[in-house]
């Protein structure tokens, strides 16, 4: 969850004003701020680019009739946040994300406008290889030389990662450099995305029984809950992954790990009666035993659902990221641990939020 005070999470609760920012970067050096009147910022840990935007202005004159208008599809950003008006002449604003201009449109004459726009990774997605690209090294050195390729000032954030050494893999010309960004990643268990500052983060997703719960959402008065929906399904849920790599580049003998849910309290249970379901991947950066279980202990978290999953409407909190771990305590008082996948943060003042989760436990 991204830093906020504790006045922040009380008031989110309470009776209080909702503020929402939208600043434009234009091409020519200027920034300004845009009177919009809707929206939405739409956070997904299963979307290539995490974070995309939905803009809606009252203004038709926004929308360009040329190249050199102040709202341009050529190189324009966004940025995005919400946050709270105290009320006593101090605010805080939450950020939700940097985003490319990618379209406007909307009534010529009476509006609204609506401008689409996406994450810092789309950038990187659209600079097509033009030249075949050999990585090698080590999985960070790797991936932070095809960021700033095509951004040479971004901030790179690999913290969390264990780093280690892949094998050498070229990507040819045509080849999505983002896509090869994901393989690299995976192959020391870590997730690669632009967050809300627009840091681009190497990190594994967290286990949902290590971490602390970042936010409670509770029924009742005083607290966020609105309502749930749960499911559970056995489609696509799988309790192993085997990881296997092999280089056509170098003489490295094949390796591979196979990692199970060795839960016994788990329904995926390896050795339970949900019996053996596993899925496999395969990437040339894997080059030892260790990387492979890395790899595959990352699919794997993505691959099982250990309890249930389950949609939760909740009062707004722009602070959330996906991975967080949320405590949920229903109406009847039982509670559970959920791990967030998704949701959409509204840039009205009004409405609430609905979280899709990966997955639950039960939480005390």
């Amino acid at each position: 969850m991204y830093p906020v005070s504790d006045r922040f999470l009380a008031a989110l609760v309470e009776s209080h004003t909702p503020i929402t920012q939208v600043t434009l970067y234009r091409t020519d050096g200027v920034v300004e701020q845009l009177e919009h009147t809707g929206g939405s910022v739409t956070v997904d840990r299963s979307s290539t680019v995490r974070r995309t935007c939905s803009v809606t202005l009252a203004d038709p004159s926004l929308i360009p009739r040329t190249e050199t208008d102040r709202l341009s599809v050529y190189g324009a950003r966004l940025r995005i946040a919400r946050g709270v008006d105290y009320g006593d002449g101090s605010q805080e604003l939450v950020p939700l994300g940097v985003f490319r201009v990618d379209a406007i449109g909307g009534d010529i004459d009476e509006g609204p406008v609506t401008i689409q726009g996406k994450g810092l990774e789309a950038v990187i997605m659209d600079d097509k290889l033009t030249a075949p690209w050999r990585a090698s090294g080590t999985a960070v050195s790797a991936i932070t030389a095809l960021i700033l390729r095509t951004l040479p000032d971004a901030v790179i954030d690999s913290s969390a990662a264990v780093d280690a050494a892949i094998g050498p893999r070229t990507w040819d010309v045509e080849a999505d450099p983002w896509e090869a960004i994901v393989e690299i990643g995976s192959a020391i268990g870590c997730e690669v995305y632009a967050d809300a500052d627009s840091v681009f983060v190497i990190a594994p997703l967290p286990d949902i029984l290590s971490v602390a719960p970042v936010w409670t959402i509770a029924a009742g008065e005083g607290g966020a809950y609105i309502q749930a929906d749960r499911t559970v399904t056995a489609d696509g849920v799988y309790n192993g992954v085997l990881a296997r790599g092999e280089s056509t580049e170098t003489a490295t003998a094949p390796v591979s790990a196979l990692v199970v849910d060795d839960d016994a309290g788990s329904p995926t249970y390896w050795s339970g009666p949900y019996g053996h379901r596993p899925t496999y991947y395969t990437s040339a950066t894997l080059t030892t035993t260790g990387a492979c279980v890395a790899a595959a202990t990352l699919k794997l978290r993505e691959a099982r659902a250990p309890n249930s999953s389950a949609n939760i409407s909740t009062l707004p909190n722009p602070a959330l990221s996906p991975g967080d771990v949320v405590r949920v305590v229903y109406a009847d008082g039982a509670a559970e641990l959920h791990q967030l996948a998704s949701f959409p943060v509204p840039l009205d003042v009004t409405g609430d939020m609905t979280l899709r989760t990966i997955s639950a436990k039960e939480g005390t």
